[in-house]
């Protein structure tokens, strides 16, 4: 395991690159709505910690927190956790597909309806402005898609891996996550991404494109307590 790959990634990211998108207090970053819902918090958190976390989100406030798996305090509750992997594309091969189109503003709407599609993790209004994105169409209808989402420094995970159902089996996704793979080794990161770990499928083919794996991480649904200054 490479120790550029980061424990705490929307922590790192937030501390980093992608600090505009989102606020931090302390040991504790969220993302703004509108982008993502993760969140992070730093190793070994204490009450303070809990406390910056908790003024970030706002009273009763939600957030997926990513890294291992915190012991939360009185007063957080924990909706849904979620066990995941995170891979390491260091060892992928990588290059440019010509058939591939960069996706950007004026195609929102489109990629929008493809992620409600299929399903492949969280997208909010703005996830599509957090790095490149790229696309095939099938004429006018974007079909398969593939991007940048967290990035921090020295790495960029790969993210919104997803094909229509009607394309599946061409290899739109692996073309995708190979020229957007491209563009970050280019840039000088490492790319990586995260599944979970109950989706064998997925980390089959990933394995299969070469990803290896990394540590556990997870993306646990928390809410905060009712009032901001308990902890």
């Amino acid at each position: 395991m490479d120790d550029v790959l980061p424990e705490r990634p929307a922590l790192d990211a937030l501390g980093g690159p992608l600090a505009g998108f989102g606020r931090s207090k302390g040991r504790a970053a969220v993302f703004d709505a509108d982008v993502t819902p993760f969140a992070g918090v730093g190793a070994d958190p204490g009450a303070t910690d809990w406390a910056d976390l908790a003024a970030l989100l706002g009273p009763g406030g939600t957030a997926v927190l990513t890294g291992p798996r915190e012991q939360l305090p009185d007063g957080w509750e924990a909706i849904i956790p979620l066990d995941g992997v995170q891979m390491d594309g260091g060892a992928l091969e990588t290059r440019p597909d010509p058939g591939a189109v960069v996706l950007g503003g004026t195609d929102r709407e489109a990629m929008a309806d493809l992620v409600t599609r299929t399903r492949p993790g969280p997208w909010k209004l703005r996830t599509g402005e957090l790095g490149l994105y790229l696309g095939i169409r099938d004429g006018d209808e974007l079909v398969s898609m593939a991007g940048e989402r967290m990035r921090g420094p020295g790495w960029t995970e790969i993210s919104a891996v997803c094909t229509d159902e009607a394309y599946r089996g061409r290899g739109y996704a692996e073309r995708l996550v190979r020229a957007v793979a491209h563009h970050v080794v280019e840039r000088g990161d490492r790319p990586m991404l995260h599944a979970s770990a109950a989706n064998e499928h997925a980390l089959r083919q990933y394995r299969r494109w070469g990803f290896v794996f990394s540590r556990p991480m997870c993306f646990d649904l928390v809410r905060a307590p009712d009032r901001s200054d308990r902890s």
